[in-house]
């Protein structure tokens, strides 16, 4: 069996009268009395200190404390996107979102509409009525099968991009767009709302047209940029109603070439028209985005959707921004696009052009015949009333030097119609000045 031991510890006795006698000591001894009236002392004096400094000082006790306090961190409280929308940690990739997100608004779906014929298949001999023609009463059960038109219907019949650039609704887009004077415009705006559109006007030489919303409605405008600006490899943006059907399609890219000459028609190749000074990106354009916005990665407009290469991979053109600026103004205030018109048909002088007329000069714009033998001045335009001719070389145009960069039409698309101008031109080895005042050109 074991045994569990459990051990006491022994308490002292304790002496009453030799602790009363202790006690009597400490009491008579005077620095005992000493310290304790200054730990009194003391307790009272910073009684009395902190009871003034919290109740008579408070913002220098809380400017005081704040030295002690851990600062928290300030939370973002406006501009925050909604729950569950990306926000991208990649600035790049921000910038084309909140591009796209901003002009979207502004970027319109244009659709055309006309009365086209209807067919239906009718059973008819070729010989010719059997009632009137001989060779139909020999053989009147002879019968093929032929299209024949049974009245029109109204239906859509294409459709473009365009994008709004002032609050009572201008839209601006391509010429080649709206160009059917017979058909009938709708604009849907990316709501989701139509309206009805009314064509301004119809730029005689560049493929821009000005249309408007036939609404009193305030609309979102977009912002233009400078387009004088791009450089190459520099990101651009389109947006458009791509192939008639996906409106608002954003592609990205980059500006891939400045400066470009094209000959582009439309889809039937029924009209063509030479454009120059385009801008070259491989941002995707498909047919229906003619007429869109190309943007910068600031969200300004720096170009017109345009053409796109055929049989070519990403490679779409875009009219210039600052090409389009006059004719918004003009169509602003006067309701109608007009050019300075000077009336000749030139060649650029190269080289090769100096070589073959054997000019003493390798610059200039030489005035010749159409290669249909169309006129070299047209009768009565501003160059016929001046007195220029055929073989005269224009070197300058207010003393600005004519090149194969430096186009006479882009000097004189610079002055409007009215203005006076002063060519200086060689005609049979002499050189002379020539004052013109510049004709009108219209749609």
């Amino acid at each position: 069996m074991t045994i569990f031991t459990m051990t006491m510890y022994n308490i002292p006795d304790f002496d009453i009268k030799e602790v009363k006698e202790k006690s009597i000591k400490v009491l008579k001894n005077k620095n005992f009395w000493g310290v304790l009236c200054l730990i009194v002392a003391g307790c009272i004096v910073g009684f009395s200190v902190s009871f003034i400094v919290v109740h008579y000082f408070p913002s220098q006790t809380q400017a005081f404390l704040k030295y002690f306090t851990i600062p928290e961190e300030k939370i973002a409280e406006t501009n925050q996107p909604p729950a569950g929308t990306y926000v991208s940690p990649v600035s790049y990739e921000q910038a084309i979102i909140d591009a796209a997100k901003n002009v979207s608004p502004s970027v319109v779906s244009i659709v055309i509409s006309e009365n086209v014929p209807t067919y239906e298949q009718q059973w008819v001999n070729p010989l010719g009525d059997n009632n009137t023609d001989p060779l139909g009463n020999l053989f009147p059960n002879f019968l093929v099968p032929q299209q024949v038109q049974n009245g029109t219907q109204y239906q859509e019949v294409g459709a473009g991009s365009g994008f709004i650039v002032s609050a009572d609704g201008l839209v601006l887009t391509n010429k080649h767009v709206v160009s059917d004077s017979k058909a009938d415009y709708t604009v849907y705006t990316n709501d989701g709302k139509k309206y009805k559109a009314k064509v301004l006007a119809l730029d005689p030489v560049e493929d821009l047209a000005v249309i408007k919303i036939q609404s009193e409605n305030k609309f979102q405008p977009v912002i233009l940029g400078d387009s004088s600006g791009i450089q190459i490899g520099q990101t651009a943006i389109a947006i458009g109603n791509a192939l008639g059907q996906f409106s608002n399609t954003v592609s990205v890219g980059v500006v891939s070439g400045l400066q470009r000459t094209i000959s582009a028609s439309d889809q039937l190749g029924t009209a063509s028209e030479t454009l120059n000074n385009i801008i070259q990106t491989d941002a995707a354009i498909n047919a229906g985005n003619s007429g869109g916005p190309l943007l910068n990665l600031k969200g300004e407009v720096i170009g017109i959707d345009t053409a796109m290469a055929q049989g070519a991979q990403s490679i779409g053109f875009a009219l210039p921004i600052n090409i389009a600026k006059r004719d918004i103004n003009q169509v602003a205030t006067t309701n109608k696009i007009v050019y300075p018109f000077l009336g000749v048909r030139y060649v650029l002088v190269d080289d090769a052009v100096k070589q073959k007329y054997k000019l003493s000069v390798d610059y200039g714009a030489l005035v010749l015949k159409g290669v249909n033998g169309e006129p070299a001045v047209t009768a009565g335009s501003a160059a016929d009333k001046a007195g220029i001719k055929e073989k005269d070389v224009i070197l300058e145009v207010n003393k600005e030097k004519i090149t194969s960069t430096n186009s006479m039409a882009s000097i004189v698309q610079k002055y409007n119609p009215g203005d006076k101008i002063t060519l200086h031109i060689l005609r049979a080895g002499q050189e002379k000045d020539i004052d013109v005042i510049l004709g009108q050109r219209s749609s």
